[in-house]
């Protein structure tokens, strides 16, 4: 299994519908072969500021790349970064 884990922070400036809108966006990419688990959420703890957690697996290593190389996801990733600054963390998941 490979895991791929975003936290975005959303930039002060962003309205709500803008934010809305790229949540929905996220949340369809993850509609897609090779995906086995997809959610996007806001963070409850907004210390911070605006946080959207998107927490991902997938079948395997390959699938992910595929997935990232596909046009939804060039785009929500285009939206995103007018939106926000992201951490990632990927990596392969033993299954047991």
């Amino acid at each position: 299994m490979f895991r791929h884990v975003v936290l975005f922070r959303v930039r002060d400036d962003v309205t709500g519908p803008d934010l809305s809108a790229a949540i929905d966006e996220l949340r369809a990419v993850g509609e897609a072969p090779g995906v086995t688990a997809w959610t996007i959420e806001m963070s409850l703890d907004t210390r911070k500021g605006r946080i959207v957690v998107e927490d991902g697996s997938f079948v395997d290593r390959p699938a992910f790349e595929t997935w990232r190389a596909g046009d939804a996801h060039q785009r929500v990733a285009e939206r995103m970064a007018g939106l926000a600054d992201w951490w990632v963390g990927d990596w392969e998941a033993d299954v047991r």
